[in-house]
């Protein structure tokens, strides 16, 4: 018997490890697996098993990238790359998955350290629980095409990590983790060096691409790798130094934290654009360390820019950079002229739909707080100079004698000029608005300045008043009526002989007023709403899209001081259009009436009706905008460029995320690791004691 001079040493393992009990606890994982996860799993496993042997269902290797792979992925990572996944789930070599192989698997995926534990298993090819030098690099080279640039296993950097004696020392699960997470850091190293043959620090433009499509070709877009030979601008010599290799690979390395830098950034902008010191300084605040040089921060702003460098960017200007799948807008989707014919029609259809979205949402919002107008325009009319016209003493005794001496239909008196005219009131409201902002937003940050958000909002207020004083004149002598009939017996009269009564002249009594107070609420009302939504609820950040209660509550929040603030200009508005009778004040116009309503009766009646106003306008507004976000989805959303990537994205199911991730580090060995594979099948390859 020979006793070996130099016994084998596990670095980080014990003794008596092996995959064997690795695997034994990975199932009783799997065993202890929430049930409604398992049925999930069974779900994916029944639906694409087409394999039967006797009697039982096995996935076959494409037929397991069909249960795995990401469907709409956001990565440029090949389907055929994802059979790497299949020699880990296929533990007993026989070309099928089984379910409890597919189980184990799953389970294995849900590891936090999943890459890498998916990684070492690969790797670990005689399943002995280590790693030799052979091991590593067998599989290596088997993974690699032949004309990849070629790397030195005999480096000092390897022999750090295996010793200089070679097959005396194994590497362990955590001692491969810190190797394989350094080894891109070498391969940049080594492939420079091997490039670079005057050894004078410089490599061609089109070597130094070569370089980054071997390490990192999958994570960047098409557009970005056209560009990258002019990364040899930034410096004079037309030529790329390692320094410049080195902070490009940086950036790859780092392009989550990139990401969030550059939408945090973006996000506190006050155009929604940053140069490369905003950049640099809000990196600076998001970590303890500067993790971006300013050499790296000019590689970004480089492929951003397109070669502007200087620019102020937008996030959309950031997606080719930080979507692999990016294509240029003319790329994305044939652009089919369209005829003028078709054009007027889509408009005019367009149009209809907005002014149908406008009458739903605004008659849904007023019919829910119709009984609340009613008591707001009930004191409003109240005069407390009249001996005996003091009907109610405030909001809910005015509720409650107008149930007792009215009954609950006498909340809805007026409704109905209310619904007829409420349609094209609020699709005008709503679509200037929209119209208005549209053409003062930037297209590519989807931001507004301030004074034309308050031009937007005042001018859809303005605009409405053309509907808006005609419905609200009807529908106020209507709703005081009940109050009237009491005091005086007088008979009830219908809307037709109220608009008969007034003429179109009469129709627009109070309309200075009406828009005093309309052009002020809606340019106080939509700016509000909108920032709300995005400065608070924070919608878009990251794709959030709001829910049912945000908007609702950012409506009904930003309807509170529009409503209230506007109060004097609608108290003076109901006094004109309501017709005074016998010891009231007349009124001779807008000035007449801000002045007597104040020397008569006081500066608080100028707010007269305010809380009821806020309680009325609050939820209107609210309950209309709501309809009006959601109805506004279908099917002519307009919306700013979105940058969606696999940061942000969550569409696809958790496994399957799970699964593209496990890939991470073998495609960091080489963009291409496991191309090579026929048939989705990776190449089996044997250890040193089977070779042997």
């Amino acid at each position: 018997m020979v006793l070996p001079l130099l016994p084998t040493v596990h670095c980080d393992t014990q003794a008596n490890s092996s995959f064997t009990g690795s695997a034994l606890k990975t199932v009783r994982n799997a065993v202890s697996t929430p049930e409604n996860e398992l049925r999930r799993w069974r779900r994916v496993f029944d639906a694409n098993a087409k394999v039967v042997v006797n009697g039982e269902k096995y996935l076959d290797p494409e037929n397991f990238v069909n249960a795995i792979a990401p469907r709409g992925d956001l990565s440029k990572i090949g389907r055929a790359q994802f059979a790497i996944l299949f020699r880990v789930a296929d533990t007993s070599r026989r070309g099928l998955v089984s379910w409890d192989d597919f189980t184990v698997f799953e389970t294995m995926l849900k590891r936090p350290d999943a890459d890498y534990w998916i990684a070492f298993q690969y790797f670990d090819v005689d399943n002995s629980g280590t790693i030799s030098l052979d091991e590593f690099k067998n599989v290596f080279t088997a993974n690699v095409n032949s004309s990849a640039i070629p790397f030195d296993f005999e480096c000092d950097w390897v022999k750090l990590y295996l010793g200089k004696k070679n097959g005396t020392r194994v590497l362990g699960y955590n001692e491969f983790t810190q190797l394989m997470k350094g080894l891109q850091g070498e391969r940049v190293r080594q492939a420079f060096q091997y490039l670079d043959a005057n050894q004078d620090g410089f490599i061609k433009p089109d070597q130094f691409k070569q370089i980054i499509l071997e390490i990192a070709g999958h994570k960047l877009s098409d557009a970005v790798v056209e560009r990258l030979p002019t990364l040899c601008t930034l410096t004079p010599g037309g030529r790329i130094s390692y320094s410049e290799v080195v902070a490009f690979h940086n950036v790859v390395r780092e392009m989550d934290m990139v990401e969030r830098i550059i939408r945090e950034a973006t996000a506190k902008s006050k155009d929604g654009r940053i140069d490369q010191s905003d950049f640099l300084n809000h990196a600076s605040i998001s970590s303890r360390y500067s993790l971006f040089t300013p050499m790296e921060a000019s590689i970004i702003f480089h492929f951003a820019g397109r070669g502007s460098a200087e620019k102020r960017l937008a996030l959309v200007d950031f997606a080719q950079l930080l979507d692999p799948r990016w294509k240029a807008p003319h790329e994305e989707t044939e652009v089919k002229p369209v005829s003028a014919q078709m054009s007027f029609l889509n408009g005019f259809l367009q149009s209809v739909y907005n002014f149908a979205q406008g009458g739903i949402a605004g008659a849904f919002g007023a019919t829910i707080v119709y009984p609340i107008d009613m008591v707001k325009t009930r004191m409003q009319n109240q005069r407390s100079t009249v001996v005996g016209q003091m009907l109610y003493k405030n909001s809910f005794d005015c509720a409650r004698k107008i149930f007792r001496n009215e009954g609950f239909i006498g909340f809805y008196r007026g409704l109905g000029p209310q619904l007829i005219g409420v349609a094209p009131e609020k699709a005008i409201k709503l679509t200037v608005n929209d119209f208005v902002r549209r053409r003062a937003m930037d297209p590519e940050t989807g931001r507004i300045k301030l004074i034309w958000e308050l031009i937007a909002g005042g001018t859809a207020g303005g605009c409405q008043v053309v509907f808006t004083n005609p419905l609200e004149i009807v529908k106020i002598r209507l709703q005081v009526q009940g109050e009237t009939a009491r005091v005086e017996g007088a008979a009830p009269k219908g809307a037709v002989h109220i608009v008969r009564q007034l003429g179109i002249l009469g129709l627009y009594r109070g309309a200075s007023a009406c828009l005093l107070r309309d052009i002020p609420f809606s340019a106080i009302y939509f700016p509000t709403y909108s920032h709300l939504k995005k400065d608070v609820f924070h919608e878009g950040y990251n794709g959030k899209q709001l829910s049912f209660l945000e908007t609702l509550g950012s409506a009904a929040i930003a309807g509170m001081p529009a409503a209230y603030l506007t109060t004097p200009a609608d108290v003076v508005k109901t006094r004109l259009q309501v017709e005074a009778r016998k010891g009231q004040s007349h009124y001779k116009g807008l000035t007449d009436a801000f002045v007597k309503i104040y020397r008569e009766e006081g500066f608080k009646a100028l707010f007269k009706g305010g809380p009821a106003r806020v309680v009325r306008s609050s939820p209107q507004f609210g309950f209309t905008l709501l309809a009006y976000e959601y109805l506004h989805k279908y099917p002519w959303e307009e919306k700013p460029p979105q940058v969606q990537t696999a940061l942000t994205s969550r569409q696809d199911d958790i496994s399957r995320i799970r699964a593209r991730n496990a890939l991470k580090i073998l495609l960091d060995v080489h963009g291409d690791f496991g191309r090579r594979a026929a048939r989705f099948t990776p190449p089996f390859v044997p250890s040193v004691s089977e070779q042997a």
